[in-house]
């Protein structure tokens, strides 16, 4: 008969990791959130209203804890860009940037810089 180990994590770590695809996910999807969930403490009375606030009723005030809660529940979510959609956008930036500088270097340069020579006797 198995028996269920009680863990200090709760969620359980297995929970988690079925939410995500990789434990490194696990931990940038967490600390990212984590990192949001502590700024809108943080700023609370600035009535900046920017970050969202914890999305899970939770007995735990630790900005980790709480964010381990939210992906347990669905609420704290990943995408993966398109690998085809970050080409394409990094070629239509890199093809703007070129026709910004082209249009400067069209511009015929003034005479080269004066050069001191030196002659020594």
């Amino acid at each position: 008969m198995a028996q269920i180990q009680n863990t200090l994590m709760d969620p359980p770590i297995e929970d988690l990791l079925d939410k995500v695809d990789s434990k490194f996910t696990l931990v940038a999807l967490a600390s990212r959130r984590a990192r949001q969930v502590n700024s809108y403490y943080n700023s609370l009375g600035e009535g900046i209203g920017v970050v969202v606030p914890p999305q899970v009723a939770s007995a735990s005030g630790k900005p980790l804890s709480i964010a381990f809660e939210e992906v347990a529940a669905g609420k704290a979510t990943y995408t993966r860009p398109d690998p085809e959609a970050l080409a394409l956008a990094e070629a239509a930036a890199l093809a703007l940037l070129e026709s910004e500088t082209g249009a400067d270097s069209a511009a015929p340069d003034s005479a080269a810089p004066d050069s001191a020579e030196e002659t020594t006797d």
